[in-house]
């Protein structure tokens, strides 16, 4: 999740040192590794959250690469960070529109990491039923996403027209 090792390692111990802090808050409703490695994932956003975007000066990102004689930055390329934080707003967004089964099972499994055998325990339904509910919630989700990118495009097809003049 970090991409460094010494960073790596610093995470862990902060895992183990969160864990210590926190055993007394495990209740037991869920497996104690599901636990743990949603506490450490936890842990690593939490540090990711707090790291600052590396700051260049315009100068430096509009002239060539001096070193490398790379070419200059495109500074009206799409921003990949930017895109996946509209990604991610449009994927909440299509979370929030399933239906209330579908999107307790997709948030315990594919959010928080339960098992099958505890999402049925948690909602009192079979492992068979916890996981036909998160095939149609994933399904739906596809659906849903897709359907999002269609508005995208036919609203930017619509602005290109009425700036064009052709619109109607």
């Amino acid at each position: 999740m970090v991409g460094n090792p010494s960073d790596a390692e610093d995470l862990m111990q902060e895992a183990f040192l969160q864990l210590f802090r926190k055993i007394g808050t495990f209740r037991g409703e869920s497996a104690f590794s599901t636990w743990l490695h949603r506490m450490t994932v936890n842990v690593v956003l939490m540090r990711l959250r707090k790291k600052t975007l590396p700051a260049a000066s315009l100068e430096e990102t509009t002239e060539p690469d001096e070193e490398t004689g790379g070419p200059r930055k495109d500074i009206g390329a799409p921003d990949l960070r930017l895109s996946g934080a509209v990604d991610r707003v449009n994927l909440e967004r299509s979370i929030e529109k399933l239906p209330p089964g579908y999107r307790t099972v997709f948030v315990l499994h594919d959010v928080q990491g339960f098992e099958h055998n505890e999402i049925a325990g948690i909602m009192g339904c079979s492992v068979g039923n916890s996981k036909s509910q998160l095939h149609k919630a994933r399904t739906r989700l596809r659906e849903l996403l897709q359907e999002d990118l269609r508005d995208q495009a036919r609203a930017v097809r619509h602005a290109a027209k009425t700036q064009s003049g052709f619109g109607d």
